[in-house]
Order: structure tokens, then C-alpha cells, then sequence
């Protein structure tokens, strides 16, 4: 599929549908749920309900409030964030409303993006902490498990289990090393025996589950070393429960302590920065002086430029640029994404994704490579208008806060459609301001059976079509049908959806339309563009 972008966004977003998160989809973190429009409410066990509006946020400490419900309004943007357990230790101890400053907002959309995705600040060399881990004569890295070393020199995070359960858990304590469950509670959140679980650790890392949770641990400890905290502030933030276990257990695995780290780092000029887990720590630590409406720090003046490491996925994700904007790295070849662009990143190819200061952007949603036939970037760009719902969509793709009725594939659908009426566009259009005004009328209500038949057309307008385009109204907006048809069904709709966005209330009579228009059925063009694209 050919890389494209297309002009501002085509018809009206979908309305947000009211959404919740249960309980038990809610990390075992504090909750800060921030509205950025409509209503939602916080439902605490045994405890009050806090009812937000609009700008206004809550602080829900993990302690004592364990069984936190969220319910949201119709049409209601709210992002929920989650702090780190040794973060948010110094938060307030009880359930707190406070007021977002209008400065601060994309500020949490950026934070709430950076707990998400594998963003990372500037500044930071890996390469750098690795040769001060390496001092001349210290001994190397301890052996975690007979036999077995996780990785090069350190700083290499542990190999992540492959079976379910163990990943889920994996990766809620790279998220979170304080995490301080036990196996039993982390088998039971993620419905398997604590056996089972210590098992598919060993059999799939070569650690126990100790021996995985202690490196994750020491790893953050070097970020939040290298990011200027100190030992004390450290060691409750990756989960030791003093300073001196978190030196015992530093020195056995680097050879110095981490006072003598941070003393060796501050001596590197160049070497100290932020990953993104130590930005997102910073920002949070911004953010609760917020919460407690004391030493208030002024919004940043700028946000900082990040990029992803080079890396692939499995799977195609949708990413978003809200603000400013960013590019994307493939091979030699940089594709630029500006505000309202929305880009699918294709799967199994290695690539960057970067921000340019003072730039936001969101991750839309994932697509199996069975539902998506994708082997290059497609971008298509979305007007101001979209952006609520846009938001919607990624915090329900990558939080529990969602609706009942929630369809990962919608996303793929909304994207299929935008780009396939923003193509449309490339039926001949007048340029007789009423005609045109039709026109865009006539693909806003493409979808409703018989709608564009509705759209009122005087002589001049119909003069106007004939003039300008060579077609008549009629004839226009069949071809303005038979194009989104055909590039809905290129995309992999199957043909009674295509019906139906269409316009078509049944399936034969589209058939017979689009068998008329293109000569051949819409199963046959179907699968000549499958074959062509493989």
C-alpha cells in the first residue's frame, strides 16, 4: 500500500460513549484521574464518591482504597494516570480533588503518552552508565542464577517470560518495580497458581521470580540515579525498603554503591539525563506538588523532544500527532507527521518514532496483521474537530477506562473510513462555492441510506456540477460512493459493511451498483487487491 496524505478530515466524529473502569482492571498504583471535558465520577469501597467536571482532577492513594470504580458521562474525555508506588508514596493519604491549571493539560496528555509508549527523553546515554558501571578493577556483575547472566554488563533489562500470566506480571513491575505483591496476590490478579507462575518465570527467563523482580529493580535504580535523585529517594522509588538494602544489593550486582554512581555520573559531563521512566517520575513529582496546592510549579515552558528506540512490533499501531509535530524513521526514508496526522506503523519492520519539542502525540490502537494488510506507512490527517474523540479512543485502547461495549477494531474502522471519504476527494470537485458546499455535504452523509439524495441543490448548484466536473449531481455522487466502496474494500471490509457505510440498506443492491460502476463484483475486486498485494 503506497504511503499517502490527504487533506483536513471528511464529516463529523462519532459521539463518545459513556465508559468505566472496574476494579479489577485498575493497577495496584494511586489513581489520578484527570477530566479534560464532561463529567465522570470515583466510586471508592466504603469510602465517598467524588464527582469531577470539567479541568478538575483526583488523587486516589493506593493505600486503604484498593476497590476504586470510575464511571463516565456521555461524551467525556478522562485521562487516568498512574504514578509509580514508590512516586506516589509521598502524595496525599487520603482521596484529594484539585483544580488542573489550563497550562498543565497537554502537559498530562504528554505524561499520560509517556507511561504508554517507549518514549525517551534526551540526554540520556546508555552507553554512558555502562562504562561508569564498569570502574577499573571492580569485579562484574554477579550471576543472578546458576549458569545464567541476563544480559551484557548490567544494565540489560532481564528477558521477559513468554507465557501469559508471567508477562502480564513482567510487565507490570517494568512499569513499577515498587510493586511489593507477593507471587500468590501477583497469581491471583493474573488468574493463575503461584506454581505456575514461579515456573514459567524460571523456564522462560532462567530466573526466579526474585531474582527477574530484583534486576527490573536495580535497572530503575540506575535511571532514577542517573536522573539526580538521591539514594534514599531512589530506593523507595524501585521498592527496597531502606537505603541499605537497595547498597547491598547495587554493590553485589555493579561492584560500587550508588552514592558512589552518582558521584561518578555528576563527574561525566553529557552522561546525566532522563529515560522515560525517570521523566515520567520527574513530571509526576510536578504534578503532585500540584495536587497538594503547594509549591504549585509553573507549567514547563516547552516539552521536550523524544523518540523511541529502534525497534519492531508484531502487531501495525495507530499513532496520533496532537500537537507540533514528529516523523517517523524507516530504514533511510523519514515520513513527516504533522498536527492531526494519524499514522499506521507497519508491523515487523524496525523503525523510530520521534517528537520535536513541544509536540503530543497518542497511540490510537493496535491491528493484527490479519486484519490489516499493511508493508508501508499510511497516514491520513484529522481536522481539530476529531480530537475528543481521538483522545477517547486511546485511552480506551490503552487503559481499562473504556466502554462495556468496546471494539478494538473500531479504531480501524474509523480510520478506514476517514481515509476512504478523504480519498474521495479525488472524484472531480467544483469549485462553485455552493456546489462545493454540496459536495462536502454529500460525503458527511454518505453513510445514511438515501442521505445524499436529501441534500438540497438548486439549478445553479446542478448547472455547476455539470460545468465543473463533467457529471451530473447524480452521476457525481455515485462516483464519490463507488470510490470510498472501493477503497473500504481494499482495505479488508467485508462487503455488507461496505453496504451499509455506503449508504446501501441491502447487499445486493449495492452489488449490483458497484458490478455496474467497476465491472466486477465487490468480492472479485476484493480479492484481485488482496493477490496484488502479496
Amino acid at each position: 500500500m503506497v504511503p499517502s496524505s490527504f487533506a483536513a478530515g471528511v464529516g463529523d466524529p462519532p459521539p463518545i460513549p459513556a465508559a468505566r473502569l472496574r476494579p479489577a482492571d485498575a493497577p495496584v498504583r494511586p489513581l489520578l484521574l484527570w477530566v479534560r471535558t464532561g463529567a465522570a465520577q470515583v466510586r471508592l469501597d466504603g469510602g465517598p464518591v467524588l464527582r469531577l467536571e470539567s479541568g478538575e482532577g483526583a488523587w486516589i492513594p493506593a493505600d486503604g482504597w484498593t476497590e476504586r470504580a470510575v464511571t463516565t458521562a456521555p461524551g467525556t474525555v478522562a485521562f487516568p494516570l498512574w504514578p509509580h508506588a514508590g512516586i506516589g508514596a509521598w502524595g496525599p493519604s487520603e482521596p484529594t480533588r484539585f483544580d488542573v491549571p489550563h497550562g498543565w493539560q497537554d502537559w498530562l496528555i504528554q505524561l499520560f503518552n509517556l507511561q504508554v509508549t517507549p518514549f525517551n527523553g534526551s540526554g540520556y546515554s546508555p552507553e554512558a552508565i555502562e562504562a561508569l558501571l564498569r570502574r577499573p578493577g571492580s569485579r562484574p556483575p554477579a550471576p543472578v542464577a546458576a549458569g545464567r547472566n541476563p544480559g551484557p554488563e548490567g544494565l540489560a533489562p532481564p528477558a521477559m517470560p513468554r507465557a501469559p500470566g508471567a508477562r502480564a506480571v513482567a510487565e507490570e513491575l517494568t512499569r513499577d518495580p515498587a510493586l511489593d505483591l507477593t507471587v500468590e496476590q501477583w497469581a491471583a490478579r493474573v488468574l493463575c497458581s503461584a506454581r505456575t507462575l514461579r515456573r514459567d518465570f524460571l523456564a522462560d527467563t532462567g530466573l526466579t521470580f526474585e531474582q527477574w523482580r530484583l534486576l527490573c529493580r536495580l535497572g530503575a535504580a540506575v535511571e532514577f540515579l542517573a536522573a539526580g535523585y538521591d539514594v534514599d529517594q531512589v530506593a523507595a522509588r524501585v521498592g527496597f525498603a531502606s537505603r541499605n538494602g537497595l547498597t547491598r544489593a547495587f554493590k553485589g550486582r555493579f561492584g560500587l554503591t550508588p552514592h558512589e554512581f552518582g558521584r561518578k555520573l555528576s563527574a561525566r559531563p553529557g552522561a546525566r539525563g532522563l529515560t522515560q521512566r525517570a521523566a515520567a517520575a520527574r513530571q509526576t513529582d510536578d504534578l503532585i506538588r500540584m495536587v497538594r496546592r503547594t509549591d504549585t510549579p509553573a507549567p514547563p515552558d516547552m516539552l521536550p523532544a523524544a523518540s523511541t528506540p529502534s525497534h519492531t512490533n508484531d502487531i501495525h499501531v495507530l499513532s496520533w500527532v496532537y500537537r507540533g509535530s514528529g516523523y517517523l524513521d524507516i530504514g533511510d526514508r523519514r515520513y513527516e507527521r504533522e498536527r492531526g496526522v494519524a499514522t499506521w506503523i507497519p508491523a515487523e519492520v524496525e523503525h523510530v518514532t520521534g517528537l520535536r519539542e513541544n509536540s503530543v502525540s497518542l497511540p490510537l490502537g493496535n491491528a493484527s496483521t490479519a486484519d490489516l494488510q499493511l508493508t508501508e506507512p499510511l497516514q491520513v490527517r484529522f481536522s481539530p474537530a476529531w480530537d475528543d474523540c481521538l483522545m477517547s479512543c486511546s485511552i480506551s485502547a490503552r487503559s481499562g477506562l473504556r466502554p462495556d461495549d468496546h471494539d478494538p477494531r473500531h479504531v480501524l474502522d474509523l480510520f478506514a473510513e476517514q481515509v476512504a471519504a478523504q480519498r474521495a476527494l479525488s472524484v472531480p470537485m467544483p469549485t462553485d462555492p455552493r456546489a462545493r458546499a454540496v459536495a462536502m455535504e454529500c460525503l458527511r452523509r454518505i453513510g445514511e441510506p438515501g442521505g445524499t439524495h436529501d441534500v438540497d441543490a438548486g439549478a445553479e448548484v446542478h448547472r455547476a456540477f455539470r460545468d465543473e466536473t463533467g457529471m451530473t449531481l447524480g452521476r457525481w455522487r455515485y462516483a464519490a460512493r463507488m470510490r470510498i466502496a472501493r477503497d473500504l474494500l481494499a482495505g479488508g471490509a467485508p462487503p455488507s459493511a461496505v453496504a451499509r457505510r455506503t449508504g446501501y440498506a441491502h447487499l445486493p443492491t449495492f452489488s449490483a451498483a458497484f458490478s455496474r460502476f467497476h465491472g466486477l463484483s465487490p468480492r472479485d475486486y476484493q480479492q484481485r487487491e488482496f493477490e496484488r498485494d502479496q
